[in-house]
């Protein structure tokens, strides 16, 4: 394994929000609160210390056992969920969809980022315990989103009704995809255990909360991961005085409204805030909570109460209550004893959102932290770029500039124009100061045959480099082949495919080079060459 670090930046896939939050611009500094390196963890400690209390400690850790009945518990997990009951131990966060068999390579990054930036916390305050966490959200409603994966380039997909919160769906019907997976994967040692996974996963577990957890924990158990789902009882308890507040005074809404106003003047808003940010979940539904002439209304239902009536169904029913992308966040941090919550772009762009809301809701707003992006090469594919004479950098380059570019290097013509650009406006340069001393108006005139001079250029110059292209087509074919294997669709190939991938190939040995290449605080993207 050869690892390579590459400036978030030089990649072409990361916002300006992202961008400018990791070079700590003075425009986002309101946004977030401390920074994600050492010195903003101390100062977490000591604020989230202050925040925390025994008796919600006592409930997640009593909670966390519950869901954990039935699964094969790691010692780390186990010792991890003991030590959450004490006042030196706090956790490192991420979240993720229940997506099928993890859905994109980019759950892993995310979970090892945590578990990595745990063990480096740790390391840098001995006196302080660092948990791991994933939080699964259970309570999300957009099955589409989750209910397929990529294997070999191929769509694995489930065809299920859905209805309600994804974590309270039924597995049953799995075993059809089962079949279809299988089918593509051979009879190898790594083959055999991924249809291990997927099949204790999912076809021995009731629902889909069930089903990720264990798969997750399978994955990960060995670091002491610590999974949550948020679709719990007791934790839902924790939430229900922040739920009547919103419900009385929409204070989620107000308050990343009133953030918004400034962010949008400089950066592109990621979520808008509702009135009320929960939805109810009622049988196989999650639907928004609407307040229409002082009734509070479930959309799409005929179910309705009065003011005085969803306060009380808040005490009696805290299950009902689900807080959307606004709220949950604050969920989470109402929960844990958390320092740090570690997500993808869009994820950090809507937490820059919220520190307002949070403020007003006096809940300790988090350190935020871009988790770690990767790049896999293979051996095989790191000699083409070679042979090709492509960078790791020129590797992110847009596949037409890529092209142009290795064509005009591999090429004797002379194509590039922009000396003879260069020249043509020196020229008209001094045909305006000889028009300047003679007829001020022939200025517009001599600027426009500039234009039109130089237009005509470049359009010579286009014409040339596509010719140039077509006779060099098999240079060019080889660039596209191999660009196109490694960003699929153009886009970062941890958004497209599938862990199986590559477990099929190198078996558990990947998951040990991935955490062993993710430094999470080194800030920058990661590239790994696989032998």
């Amino acid at each position: 394994m050869k690892v390579v670090e590459l400036p978030f930046e030089k990649t072409g896939f990361f916002s300006k929000t992202m961008l400018d939050y990791l070079a700590k611009k003075e425009s986002i500094a309101p946004f977030y609160h401390n920074c994600p390196n050492l010195v903003g963890f101390k100062n977490q400690f000591e604020e989230k210390e202050k925040w925390c209390n025994l008796e919600t400690r006592n409930v997640l850790s009593k909670s966390l056992e519950k869901q954990y009945q039935g699964f094969d518990l790691s010692e780390a997990t186990q010792k991890n969920i003991a030590l959450l009951q004490q006042k030196n131990t706090f956790t490192v966060t991420t979240g993720h969809q229940l997506n099928l068999f993890t859905g994109p390579l980019y759950f892993l990054y995310k979970i090892l980022s945590t578990i990595n930036l745990a063990e480096e916390i740790s390391a840098k305050f001995p006196t302080k315990n660092i948990v791991p966490v994933y939080w699964m959200a259970s309570e999300d409603h957009d099955f589409e989103e989750i209910n397929y994966f990529n294997f070999q380039e191929k769509k694995v997909q489930w065809n299920a009704a859905s209805g309600g919160a994804v974590g309270r769906i039924s597995t049953k019907g799995l075993e059809h995809v089962f079949e279809e997976f299988s089918s593509h994967l051979g009879s190898s040692k790594n083959a055999e255990k991924l249809k291990e996974l997927f099949s204790e996963g999912y076809l021995k577990h009731e629902n889909l909360a069930l089903a990720t957890r264990y798969i997750a924990n399978e994955l990960f158990k060995e670091y002491g991961l610590v999974i949550v789902d948020g679709d719990d009882l007791a934790l839902k308890k924790l939430l229900a005085p922040f739920v009547k507040d919103e419900l009385e005074n929409e204070t989620s809404f107000r308050a990343v409204s009133e953030t918004i106003a400034a962010l949008e003047k400089n950066y592109k808003v990621q979520v808008n805030p509702r009135a009320i940010n929960l939805f109810y979940l009622h049988e196989n539904s999650r639907e928004r909570i609407l307040l229409k002439n002082g009734v509070y209304q479930i959309n799409n239902t005929d179910i309705t109460f009065s003011k005085e009536e969803i306060l009380k169904e808040v005490d009696k029913n805290p299950m009902a209550f689900s807080p959307n992308v606004i709220m949950r966040p604050l969920y989470q941090e109402i929960v844990l004893p958390n320092l740090c919550y570690i997500g993808g772009g869009g994820e950090i762009a809507y937490w820059l959102e919220l520190k307002n809301y949070f403020d007003k809701a006096r809940v300790t707003f988090p350190i935020l932290l871009l988790r770690n992006s990767v790049q896999i090469i293979s051996e095989k594919q790191q000699k083409k770029l070679a042979s090709l004479k492509i960078s790791h950098q020129e590797l992110f380059l847009k596949q037409q500039e890529l092209l142009s570019k290795k064509v005009l290097e591999n090429t004797e013509i002379d194509i590039d124009f922009n000396c003879k650009i260069n020249d043509l406006k020196k020229h008209f340069l001094e045909l305006k100061e000889v028009a300047k001393k003679t007829d001020v108006s022939f200025v517009g005139a001599v600027n426009a045959q500039e234009k039109k001079q130089i237009k005509g250029l470049e359009n010579l110059q286009k014409r040339l480099l596509r010719a140039e292209k077509r006779r060099q087509k098999e240079l060019v074919d080889r660039i596209t082949t191999l660009q196109n294997q490694l960003l699929p669709n153009q886009s970062l190939e941890e958004r497209q495919r599938n862990f199986s991938d590559y477990y099929l190939a190198y078996g558990p040995a990947f998951l040990d080079t991935l955490k062993a290449a993710l430094k999470p605080l080194a800030h920058q993207f990661t590239i790994i060459e696989l032998s």
